[in-house]
């Protein structure tokens, strides 16, 4: 099959691409910045810019279905091109598969788009997807699935929800936008106390145990929505993980620390999260078991395990998104550019 993937240079995008290529298909990679790998044709096409509509139907042409997995985590402090990016991206990115005439649309959602637990059982693809307010990137996961509902009845469309996916070549971007550009990698060991409230349980998946089954969801034409992941790390387990002792502190005091530290450019990971931690429900996977033959390979922990791993080593890969990070490289950077979370382009 031919297969036209957004976001292919990306965390999940490159496990795709090494998925979809074992099996033999012939890929599109649709990305801002194109990597030297010649195993794929390349397409660069900006999809937070509607003018690139064109260029982005060309790339999708002929395809027998479009992985989306293209969105934005930085820059947080404008909200306005996360928006583009994600939301916009995908109501391009529809519109192009059905000007097209691709039959199949494989899109990335997330366990953002789901409205907040009431408890800690595991939630079947049925639960609300109304997000979590507060978090910009739950509210644009939420308006793309809308965007979705309005074109099932023209287009096949596959909507994968994972917990967080992580592996170890995506370490370095984790750092880019997760960490203050002057803490080296190997800093996420030295926290000798970890300060996270007992409410805290975090789904987890790898990103080659994805790309399983988004190839499965591709081979089989699945339609609908499918919960991914490995399990989900309560504060304890994180805390074990990173080598750390919890210290239990109240939700609303490591709420406003995250808040507070992001106003003032300390930190550039918006508050949003801190309430999705707390609000995201563990995923009940028992219908891509079923219905895709899909299981994880590895455990919640190990997924974990893997990325502390990386981020010490400070890993990467071979694109843009996912290239080495260095303190040096970071401060130029920062000396130039700006602070990440405030970039035009991250």
């Amino acid at each position: 099959m031919r297969i036209a993937i957004t976001g292919a240079s990306g965390n999940v995008g490159s496990a795709v691409v090494d998925r979809l290529l074992e099996d033999g298909h012939e890929l599109v990679g649709i990305v801002r910045r194109p990597p030297e790998d010649d195993r794929l044709e390349w397409r660069r096409v900006d999809l937070s810019e509607p003018a690139q509509l064109p260029e982005l139907e060309r790339a999708v042409q002929g395809a027998d279905a479009v992985v989306h997995l293209a969105w934005g985590f930085q820059p947080s402090h404008r909200i306005g091109y996360l928006a583009a990016l994600g939301v916009g991206g995908t109501r391009r990115v529809v519109g192009a598969a059905l000007r097209a005439g691709v039959p199949h649309l494989v899109h990335q959602s997330s366990v953002g788009a789901y409205s907040p637990r009431a408890d800690r059982q595991p939630v079947t693809e049925d639960h609300p997807t109304e997000g979590v307010p507060s978090s910009p990137y739950s509210r644009h996961k939420v308006a793309a699935e809308r965007i979705l509902d309005r074109f099932e009845d023209r287009l096949t469309i596959t909507r994968m929800r994972p917990g967080i996916i992580g592996q170890r070549r995506a370490a370095s971007g984790l750092l880019r936008y997760g960490v203050p550009l002057l803490v080296p990698g190997r800093a996420v060991r030295w926290a000798p106390v970890l300060p996270l409230p007992d409410v805290v349980q975090v789904p987890m998946v790898h990103a080659a145990d994805v790309a399983d089954a988004i190839a499965r969801a591709v081979d089989r034409r699945a339609a609908g929505a499918f919960n991914l992941a490995a399990g989900s790390l309560d504060a304890d387990e994180i805390a074990e993980v990173l080598g750390a002792r919890r210290v239990s502190l109240p939700f609303p005091v490591v709420r406003a620390a995250a808040a507070a530290s992001w106003r003032l450019r300390l930190q550039q990971v918006d508050p949003g999260w801190v309430d999705l931690a707390r609000n995201a429900p563990p995923l009940d996977v028992s219908r891509a078991t079923r219905e895709l033959e899909w299981a994880p390979r590895r455990t919640a922990r190990q997924v974990l395990e893997e990325v502390v791993d990386g981020l010490v080593h400070a890993d990467s890969g071979d694109t843009a998104v996912l290239r080495r990070r260095t303190v040096p490289r970071e401060v130029g950077n920062l000396l130039t550019r700006g602070p990440v979370s405030g970039r035009t382009r991250p």
